[in-house]
């Protein structure tokens, strides 16, 4: 199962890392009660082994002025791979699109879109998603308010499983 590779006390520094990136070593090593360089070893080593892929500040984008947020469900005519790496790539060079995500069912991808105004999302569904080379229908959903936006796992719910199958 994934997550088993890492002991109580690299999983312990994800968790306090993700509920908090910005915290000093020092801080962090109290946390997870080690001393402050073991703690960056292990710190670095998660990055290199790929389990923290970086740190990033979470931006308020109402406070921007970025005030539409837009779900796209999005069908292709095409689903070979070449067509949906086709897709993927295109969906990484749209600004709007903050995420992209490749689902089963009737809908092939998801896109989360940010703008600052109905106009201008407007603009890119027709100018540009809706003329996309392989694109055969997007329907869209204008969010109203969010009630839940948390990053991450629940490290909880892993502990859990992990206590369970010990």
């Amino acid at each position: 199962m994934p997550g088993t590779r890492l002991d109580p006390i690299d999983r312990k520094i994800l968790a306090e890392l993700q509920a908090d990136g910005r915290m000093t070593n020092v801080e962090l090593a109290r946390r997870v009660g080690i001393s402050a360089p073991p703690c960056l070893r292990r710190v670095r080593t998660l990055e290199e082994a790929g389990y923290i892929r970086g740190y990033h500040a979470d931006v308020d984008a109402r406070e921007l002025g970025f005030e539409v947020q837009v779900f796209a469900m999005v069908g292709l005519v095409s689903q070979a791979e070449a067509d949906l790496a086709a897709f993927e790539e295109r969906c990484r060079n749209w600004s709007l699109v903050r995420e992209c995500h490749m689902l089963n069912g009737e809908v092939d991808f998801i896109l989360k879109c940010v703008a600052p105004d109905l106009s201008t999302f407007q603009s890119f569904l027709t100018e540009d998603l809706l003329k996309a080379d392989n694109v055969a229908s997007v329907k869209t959903s204008l969010v109203i308010r969010g009630a839940k936006d948390e990053p991450g796992v629940p490290f909880d719910v892993l502990e859990e499983r992990l206590s369970r199958d010990a």
